[in-house]
């Protein structure tokens, strides 16, 4: 069995004009989210995972009005919370 291909963590944020894109976009990304709020999400991509994500995202705003960016987060990196915010901590988890 061939080796899963590595995936990387990815802070997603987006500013979206409409109400409509804007549901639409947020149901689209629960889908990927493994935490987050608002408009901020972390999500595990593979590199073609992540091309899926953006081509589909691509189709759902309007690139005049709203902007969605996706940042690679560092995974060696200790994450700060603040308030009651708390952060992903599962060792393993599965699309399916």
């Amino acid at each position: 069995m061939p080796a899963a291909p590595a995936r990387t963590l990815y802070l997603v944020a987006y500013d979206i004009a409409d109400h409509k894109r804007l549901a639409q976009v947020y149901k689209y990304l629960t889908g990927w989210k493994v935490a987050g709020q608002k408009s901020f999400f972390e999500c595990w991509m593979t590199p073609a995972e992540r091309g899926q994500v953006m081509r589909e995202l691509a189709g759902l705003i309007d690139p005049v009005e709203d902007r969605i960016h996706l940042f690679q987060l560092d995974e060696r990196m200790t994450p700060l919370c603040y308030g009651v915010a708390t952060h992903f901590q599962d060792n393993c988890f599965a699309i399916l």
